[in-house]
């Protein structure tokens, strides 16, 4: 008998979004890899097992009840990494605060893709049991290497020169993922084409939004490209025609851009952040600040044997979060707290 699991998420209605992203690849992990020991059912409302929540949507608050099954829920963020994401009144800002701390408060287990921020949640009030660390993973199938012929096909068709070094951002356009020195990298690197991919998943409340339309819309710079929300399913083109996946976000949790870029075996040069230690064992390029990207940008450019260096640490970051790997960790969890639950009963 397989055990049955609802998942619950709303999280891909808005392209462009790494939550979206994480529970399709989640979702497709369980359903390829453990048909024989898991029966999957989406938004079901229908008793089931295991009910495993995506996102934080409303009607999910008041459906995610002991008598439906065990309670599971993914924890993206944390409502103090909402700072720079979106801009709000701040009494509705503070409601929905503590209103994304009351949803996890709810869940049996909470999972989170990050191992930092169990002492942040437990300084919330989470009982530290009840935190599980289960890491993200990315499909080869849907990430991948495309022949030299293909990748400049792409860049021609976004008018990206094609004998250039090519550094892509991605993610929303918001105040926290650094985009403001994304471009101000871009401006003192004229030589060097720079292309963001997302967009404003949340609209006019996006943090900074004003100052980033702005840019969006009239980039300050001719080697400077915005070119919004791209489909996840043409992703794999993305990554394929640049040379450098560059994040200089200030706050994440566990972006899958950079499980994505390493996938297709692409460096990564991202903000020395505490929170990429324990999960990047540090494959990747850091920097603290706009000299310091240039820096390591044009030594990527530059220099072959440091660029392949940087190469080798992708290609480890990628095998380390194997598809195999993760699918046990699922199996060990959801099978563990399932018979918990029956022992319970007894």
């Amino acid at each position: 008998m397989r055990i049955v699991v609802n998942m619950l998420s709303k999280a891909d209605s808005v392209e462009g979004q790494g939550v979206g992203s994480a529970y399709l690849e989640q979702v497709a992990l369980i359903k390829e890899m453990l048909p024989d020991d898991f029966e999957v059912r989406i938004n079901s409302r229908k008793k089931a097992d295991i009910v495993h929540v995506h996102s934080v949507n409303l009607g999910f608050y008041f459906r995610f009840k002991k008598k439906n099954g065990v309670r599971v829920m993914y924890c993206h963020f944390l409502p103090e990494t909402l700072d720079g994401s979106i801009k709000l009144p701040k009494l509705i800002f503070n409601i929905f605060k503590k209103y994304v701390m009351s949803f996890y408060k709810k869940a049996d287990y909470l999972v989170v893709v990050n191992p930092i921020f169990k002492n942040d949640l437990i300084k919330h009030g989470v009982k530290e049991e009840r935190i599980v660390y289960i890491p993200n993973y990315v499909s080869k199938e849907n990430f991948y290497e495309l022949d030299n012929e293909a990748k400049l096909k792409i860049r021609e068709k976004y008018n990206i020169d094609k004998d250039k070094f090519v550094v892509l951002g991605c993610g929303q356009v918001q105040t926290r993922k650094g985009v403001v020195d994304f471009v101000e990298v871009a401006k003192n690197n004229p030589d060097i084409e720079f292309v963001w991919c997302g967009g404003f998943s949340f609209a006019k409340i996006t943090d900074g939004y004003k100052e980033l339309k702005e840019i969006v819309d009239n980039p300050p710079c001719p080697n400077l490209h915005f070119l919004g929300i791209i489909p996840r399913t043409e992703m794999n083109q993305m990554f394929n025609m640049a040379d450098l996946l560059f994040m200089p976000s200030y706050n994440e949790l566990f972006p899958m851009s950079i499980l994505e870029a390493a996938s297709v075996g692409k460096p990564v040069l991202l903000r020395d952040l505490e929170l990429y230690k324990d999960i990047l064992f540090n494959k990747y390029q850091k920097g603290e600040n706009n000299d310091d990207f240039s820096q390591i940008i044009n030594r990527l450019k530059d220099d072959k044997d440091f660029y392949n260096n940087a190469l080798e640490d992708s290609k480890y970051i990628s095998q380390y979060y194997s598809k195999e790997n993760v699918a046990n960790i699922w199996k060990e969890f959801y099978t563990g707290i399932y018979n918990k639950k029956k022992e319970s009963k007894k």
